[in-house]
């Protein structure tokens, strides 16, 4: 069976490495394909895959082309995302509504303000509405060719539902060509901190009930499109064994071995939150000043997010007891071993909102956080937050402000390790049961895509509409006195801006050319006066 799996960077394929091991081990073709450039060290986990299985390759996927039809289609998307986060479920989470706000066009705020004054079957028939319109802007037929030429069984997408993204169009491209097509959902949050799922997929893999919920009930899937395979990208941490002792694992990092250490596992957070950097400091401090008998002169290994390691230049900690901020990404077989060990030899595992909470609570570790205000956002305005507290009993241990936090910490480091695996790993990550494993269902599920039949949509009798509906869109965009509607609040500035610019550099180019006329009339004048002198 031949593959083509789509991610909106390389490193998209981290969570599904062991799938494509496995699919390849199989003797199934895959090729991978990026339509964004590499961040985070991908790269190099494809070439690798690529160098083990002589059927996995890898190479750039086709942007649409920047031209009116991309512009219509982006702006409805990101209409259609704000209008999606008028849903009442985000009324407790209004940091994801907020967010999508700057990029939304004007008039889609004005609809959700509508949406959330008549209520929730008023705003799914805006979704509908604009659903229907945003599904006749014509596809790229570049992208069409580039499925073509791979000749794929089946294609796969991840992550597709971020803000304003344009992998739609190559499950659009996908299904106009009769090819069966699956969402490979990224992560615990995707489904409900992203966008929406615009056209269905013939398939969703998610991890468990929870997530099957999500899709059914915030993206109006239908349930027998949806797999519940468990998480295929955390079978790597169960049953595993630490690659060195803890003594070594602690002369490695710089810590002492004669007392226990807490790693502090740092989140990708929201953009324009405040550095989390900072917070671990503060963090690290209320440790040290603590005088709980448990968290006297304990060792601590900060590991800093992957994608924000700017945060911790020119940070100090020399001065705060052993610490150590320590720890890459782990997309390499050394550096998952050095995560595993971290994970594996901390007593417990502190930080903000991250996936490190799941893995080490598949270790066995506690879990702890704390509610800083600077911070909420992050956590209690999220739904996924919510499910770490909620779901089968909950993982998460939440301090409400830094007392609360370190005497809950305390507790944990008082009492014997025990690496119990609470109820929520099975219900969250191995539904199916915790011995089973989610790749293998994950590989049969995409086998058994080859036998899906893809039913190609109607012709419809007032596509007229449709179309002309676009076409004026395409017109109004080029008309000036329809942008207070149109664009975005961001884009309004940026336009404004740049005429302020225009109208700036105008001034100078007249100013210069009547200063140079004046200039030349001068001289004129002078000459013509030297002439009757």
């Amino acid at each position: 069976m031949k593959i083509l799996f789509f991610g909106r960077h390389f490193t998209y394929f981290r969570n599904f490495e062991s799938v494509l091991r496995g699919l390849a081990e199989r003797g199934h073709h895959i090729h991978l394909a990026a339509d964004q450039d590499e961040l985070t060290g991908g790269l190099q986990l494809v070439q690798t895959l690529a160098a083990a299985y002589p059927t996995i390759t890898y190479g750039d996927a086709p942007p649409r082309a920047a031209d009116d039809d991309a512009w219509v289609a982006n702006h409805l998307r990101l209409g259609l995302d704000y209008l999606r986060y008028q849903h009442s479920i985000f009324d407790q989470a209004l940091t994801l509504r907020v967010r999508s706000r700057d990029r939304t066009p004007a008039i889609f705020l004005t609809l959700g303000r509508i949406a959330r004054v008549l209520g929730e079957p008023v705003r799914r028939l805006l979704v509908g509405l604009v659903r229907k319109l945003e599904r006749y802007v014509p596809e790229d037929p570049k992208i069409r060719e580039f499925i073509s030429s791979h000749t794929p069984d089946i294609v796969l997408i991840t992550p597709l539902i971020n803000l304003g993204s344009s992998q739609i169009e190559y499950q659009r491209a996908a299904r106009g060509l009769g090819i069966p097509n699956a969402l490979c959902v990224w992560s615990w949050d995707h489904l409900s901190s992203k966008a929406l799922i615009r056209d269905w997929p013939d398939r969703v893999f998610v991890w468990n009930d929870v997530q099957r919920q999500e899709a059914i009930n915030l993206h109006g899937l239908p349930a027998d499109r949806i797999v519940v395979t468990g998480a295929q990208c955390f079978d790597q941490w169960f049953n595993r064994q630490p690659s060195r002792d803890r003594a070594a694992f602690c002369a490695h990092v710089g810590l002492p071995a004669d007392r226990p250490f807490v790693m502090y596992a740092c989140s990708t957070l929201f953009e324009h939150s405040p550095p989390e950097a900072k917070l671990v400091v503060e963090w690290i401090r209320q440790v040290r000043a603590s005088r709980l008998p448990h968290l006297q002169n304990i060792g601590l290994l900060v590991r800093p997010h992957p994608s924000r390691l700017f945060e911790w230049d020119n940070i100090d900690l020399s001065t705060l007891g052993p610490t150590v901020v320590w720890g890459r990404n782990p997309l390499d077989p050394v550096s998952k071993a050095d995560y595993f060990d971290s994970m594996y030899h901390s007593a417990t595992v502190v930080g903000l909102i991250t996936s490190a909470f799941i893995e080490a609570g598949i270790v066995g570790r506690e879990v702890h956080t704390v509610l800083e205000p600077e911070f909420e956002d992050n956590q209690l305005g999220t739904v996924h937050y919510h499910y770490l507290t909620n779901t089968a009993g909950g993982l998460l241990i939440v301090g409400k402000g830094w007392d609360d936090h370190l005497q809950k910490l305390n507790d944990t480091l008082s009492r014997p390790r025990q690496d119990v695996v609470k109820p929520f790993i099975t219900a969250f990550v191995r539904p199916h049961g915790l011995d089973v494993a989610a790749t293998p269902r994950f590989v049969e599920q995409v086998e058994a895509m080859a036998a899906l039949t893809v039913e190609q949509p109607k012709p419809e009798f007032l596509a007229f509409l449709w179309n002309w509906a676009i076409d004026r869109l395409r017109r109004m965009r080029h008309t000036e006195r329809y942008d207070r509607w149109i664009l975005s609040e961001r884009e309004q500035i940026v336009k404004a801006r740049n005429r302020e610019r225009r109208e700036q550099k105008a001034r100078a180019r007249r100013d210069a050319r009547l200063a140079l006329k004046a200039a030349q009339q001068q001289e004129q004048e002078s000459q013509a006066h030297a002439d009757q002198t």
